[in-house]
């Protein structure tokens, strides 16, 4: 026994040493390194594509495997990244894995190692890590090219919210590279001296074309990109299959948005169909629907799956049914109507077979006149319904639809069809009105009527009869047609008391007889009129019950009271009513409405009850009164504007408001102080009264300055802003002047007018022509007793004997002869006398001669008025007068004198006055004569008489000069 215990334990030992070594030799067999890893590039994606195998695969046996992968940029002592890759193993398989890199390829080089370990439970003893593999570099920059800046990555792809990371490498070592996205600047940081990274986050959605990017460098050059953005894929909605004929399923979903980029070359999502149940798949050519086929076999459940996918993501519905609970019969056909009445129709259609669903409920709407009117039927094949009560002449609308009766799913769609009844004879008689025109000897009568409801027409109305009766004498009819669509009629009647019927007819019969009576007593016509107030909801009125012999009563109006044809327009009301709200669409703020209240008799004649008139809205008054000034005093004027019309106003005119300015700003007793739109202030009186239209202005000054200005007012406000008028007041006094005035030219004027009559009478008495020398008569006013038949005088037949000359001492001849001007324009003195002595030798001194002065020849002189003969001063001896010239010289003179008489000589430029022997002194000339004169001695005969110009006439002589026959007096001296 110990023997075998000894050899037992031995051979356990040495079996033990055996599994022991087995299990080392196996587990260094085992060693599953990865080899022959192999790394490629995808620039679209930005990934890496790792290949590898697994040796030393005991007994070609399928393992399950975990490999750990590392990743490093730039350095393989930078661990950026580590990833565990769970995948079971076969015997010299190849294992694929990607990787996509957040950090575009382009802006590092990579380094990727791998190494595995088994994880498989039956295989606990090899659950150890192998050893990495060799470093695996992976670079593109030197495939990059010479350019001095570029922009990674290109025409990337992400969803709509991603973050995105995008580097700008320079061949140069530079640290200043700026990124903008759409124009904004974005910042980054610095992976290396020639490496610059930006990181976006939540990139949006800005447009189908992309999303712009472009970086600047150092030396201004710029590189930019497109990063397209797409929207996020949405998972179906409203999923759901049905079938119309039990042979076809029609899926249908709401896809969403559209994550398609036309630019990027990105197509839009796809969707697949896949039933559970059968497990066949169908790639659906739509976006929203997809049709599947159904088999002939028995399945009545179906599990469908739609996948939706794009190029990012995928994203799947489920749905679950039985067939029989998704029919959707399709819309019936063939709808048709027979026996077709004023009042019924019938109405068939069919529908389409549903294999193994016989019965349908089918459900039929009738809409006509505003109303509808559903019903439902069951149908298998063929579908039937009866109409009833339907109105004549109406057209219908009528629709049906089916729908599954075991199982409902859902109703067909309406099947739509029209049809019209029958027309039948007008059912109510038309309501009529009229309106009374009295004239003399006639009246004018208008008939109106409202056109038939649809309802009571009962057909399309043809014509109108009008039946004129007389009730004074019956057997008196007149008919009369009126084609429609007429409403109306004008009738001239006389005072005859007159019955009226108005029937409607189309073309199968007459509606009832509404019947007016025209009384021969026009009855009272006058009523008080009462205003009333309009609101939104039309007019509300009442009137006083009548109750004896009453049918009704009727609101007559007028739709449009302003134009010149009134639309109108009446109600009816019944006889237990006194009250009414009239309504209509037309009725406008600011517009005056009149209404008539008729009570109607048990013989239907009208009387007027009351009158109404009011506005649905009162406004201001649109326009103001022509005001007009009279009555104008020192201390008021009366404002006037009786022009003013009042009903043609949007609203009751309450009143008018007198604006009164003045420089005072004293407002007197009834005027309060305003302030106007223009902050101007100003005195106001309310005038309370409407019909008050002239107002006086008392308590001014005079001659004061004042403006005024009247608008009038309503209960919604007053008149628009207007221009002040302006008037000033007269002085105190000044009608009295005007009252005296006023009369002096009345009498001057009527005394010029009589004048201008008596214009010949006037210059006869006061201004006669002036008379012909050679047929004057003032000789014969002289008496001589020598020579009693004395003819008018001629000059060559005188001899004078004195001149009269006529002077002035301060104008010399030199200036008379230069300026011709007239003796009447200077200060003439007193006239001078030439005293001229007798031819006679007996002449001892002054004769008893006069002198005369004959006007007639007068023309420039006539200031002077002393005529008469001077004696001669002591001094001057007989013998030195005489004339200043030669006897021919004088007459020269005298001749040329009296020629100048006759407008030869212009005035100023001589004066004579002829001076007669025969004229005795004037007694007038008191500065002519001598206080005590010497008594004239009796002139023994006629001298002729002559005259001297005054331009004849020398200069005093000097004290050497002496004068032979003339003598001339001092200046200042007088005739004595």
């Amino acid at each position: 026994m110990a023997l075998f215990a000894v050899f037992q334990t031995t051979f356990l030992f040495a079996l033990l040493s055996l599994r022991t070594y087995q299990s080392e030799v196996l587990a260094e067999r085992l060693l599953l390194t990865p080899e022959s890893l192999k790394i490629s590039i995808n620039s679209t994606c930005q990934c890496l594509h790792l290949q590898w195998t697994v040796h030393n695969f005991p007994y070609h046996q399928e393992l399950k495997m975990l490999f750990q992968i590392q990743i490093t940029r730039i350095e393989t002592s930078n661990v950026t990244w580590v990833r565990n890759y769970t995948t079971a193993v076969k015997w010299n398989q190849v294992l694929h894995w990607s990787w996509e890199s957040e950090l575009p390829l382009e802006c590092a080089t990579h380094f990727v190692r791998i190494r595995s370990r088994v994880d498989d439970a039956r295989f606990p003893e090899l659950s150890f890590w192998s050893i990495w593999s060799s470093w695996e570099e992976v670079s593109v920059q030197n495939s990059l090219g010479q350019d001095t800046l570029l922009v990674f990555p290109k025409d990337k792809l992400v969803e709509e919210g991603s973050n995105v990371t995008l580097c700008a490498i320079s061949q140069s070592n530079q640290n200043s590279i700026s990124c903008y996205l759409e124009g904004e600047q974005i910042h980054g940081g610095q992976l290396n001296p020639y490496v610059s990274t930006f990181h976006l986050k939540n990139v949006p959605f800005i447009r189908e074309r992309g999303t712009n990017i472009f970086c600047k460098g150092k030396q201004n050059n710029i590189k930019g990109i497109v990063l397209f953005v797409s929207k996020v894929l949405e998972e179906p909605k409203d999923f759901s299959c049905e079938t119309q004929d039990a042979k076809t399923l029609s899926c249908t979903w709401d896809p969403g948005s559209d994550t398609g980029l036309a630019w990027s070359k990105q197509p839009s999502q796809s969707y697949t169909l896949f039933e559970l149940f059968s497990g066949k798949k169908k790639l659906c050519e739509h976006k929203k629907c997809c049709n599947w086929e159904i088999t002939q076999d028995s399945q009545e459940m179906y599990n469908f799956t739609l996948v939706a996918e794009n190029y990012l993501r995928k994203r799947s519905v489920n749905i679950l049914f039985n067939l029989t609970h998704r029919v959707h019969p399709k819309p019936p056909f063939s709808v048709n109507f027979e026996n077709v009445s004023a009042t019924s129709a019938i109405m068939t259609w069919k529908v389409h077979s549903i294999r193994n669903h016989p019965t349908l409920l089918c459900q039929v709407e009738l809409h006509g006149e505003g109303k509808m009117v559903q019903h439902n039927v069951s149908v298998k094949v063929n579908g039937e319904y009866h109409f009833s009560k339907l109105e004549p002449d109406t057209e219908y609308v009528t629709q049906v639809r089916c729908a599954d009766a075991n199982h409902f799913w859902k109703w067909s769609e309406w099947t739509v069809q029209n049809f019209i009844t029958s027309e039948a004879a007008p059912s109510e008689a038309p309501d009529v009105w009229r309106k009374v025109k009295s004239e003399p000897g006639i009246r004018t009568v208008t008939l109106f009527w409202k056109p038939l409801s649809k309802l009571h027409a009962n057909g399309k109305i043809l014509f109108y009869n009008v039946v004129i009766e007389n009730l004074d004498e019956p057997s008196r009819l007149k008919f009369l047609s009126v084609p429609a669509p007429a409403s109306g009629i004008q009738l001239t009647l006389d005072w005859c008391s007159y019955q009226i019927h108005v029937t409607a007819n189309n073309s199968i019969g007459t509606s009832p007889a509404s019947v007016i009576v025209i009384s021969g007593d026009p009855g009272n016509e006058e009523a008080e009129e009462e205003r009333i107030n309009g609101t939104e909801d039309g007019f509300s009125m009442s009137w006083k019950p009548q109750t004896a012999d009453l049918t009704g009563y009727v609101v007559e109006w007028c739709d449009h009271p302003q134009d010149s044809l009134c639309d109108v327009q009446w109600k009816n009301i019944g006889p237990n009513t006194t009250s009414t709200v009239i309504r209509s669409d037309v009725f406008r703020p600011g517009v005056r409405y009149n209404f008539r209240i008729y009570r109607i008799s048990t013989k239907k004649v009208a009387y007027l009850l009351e009158k109404k008139t009011g506005y649905s809205q009162e406004l201001a008054p649109s326009d103001n009164p022509q005001v007009a000034v009279s009555n104008l005093t020192s201390h008021s004027f009366t404002l006037n504007w009786n022009n003013y019309p009042t009903e043609s106003q949007p609203g009751f005119i309450r009143g008018y408001h007198v604006y009164l300015k003045s420089k005072a700003m004293q407002c007197h007793q009834g005027f309060e102080k305003a302030v106007l739109s223009d902050d101007s202030v100003c005195c106001k009186y309310k005038v309370d009264n409407p019909e008050q239209k002239t107002f006086i202005v008392e308590n001014l000054q005079p001659e004061s300055f004042y403006e005024f200005f009247v608008t009038p007012y309503t209960s919604v406000g007053e008149g628009p802003n207007g221009t002040f008028t302006k008037v000033t007041t007269p002085d105190e006094y000044s009608h009295m002047l005007i009252s005296i005035i006023v009369p002096m030219i009345v009498c001057v004027l009527v005394i010029g007018i009589v004048c201008y009559l008596k214009s010949q009478w006037i210059k006869e008495n006061c201004y006669p022509d002036i008379p012909d020398p050679y047929k004057s008569s003032i000789l014969s006013l002289i008496k001589s007793k020598e020579n009693p038949h004395l003819t008018i005088m001629n000059v060559n037949d005188c001899i004078p004997d004195a001149i009269e000359v006529m002077n002035k001492p301060e104008v010399t001849k030199i200036q008379l002869l230069g300026t011709r001007r007239s003796l009447t324009e200077t200060e003439l003195t007193k006239p001078a006398y030439l005293y001229l002595l007798s031819t006679e030798n007996n002449y001892s001194g002054p004769g008893p001669c006069i002198c005369f002065e004959n006007f007639t020849y007068n023309q420039a002189a006539s200031d002077c008025s002393s005529c008469g003969h001077v004696p001669v001063p002591q001094e001057v001896s007989p013998g030195q007068l005489g004339l200043l010239t030669s006897p021919e010289n004088l007459l020269k003179a005298i001749e040329k004198n009296y020629m100048n008489s006759l407008g030869e000589i212009p005035a100023g430029e001589a004066s004579l006055n002829y001076v007669s022997q025969l004229a005795s002194p004037m007694s007038g000339d008191k500065d002519g004569l001598p206080t005590n004169p010497p008594v004239p001695a009796h002139c023994s005969e006629y001298k002729m008489q002559m005259a001297i110009p005054l331009c004849l006439a020398s200069p005093p002589p000097s004290e050497n000069s002496s004068l032979s026959s003339v003598s001339l007096l001092n200046q200042g001296e007088h005739c004595h």
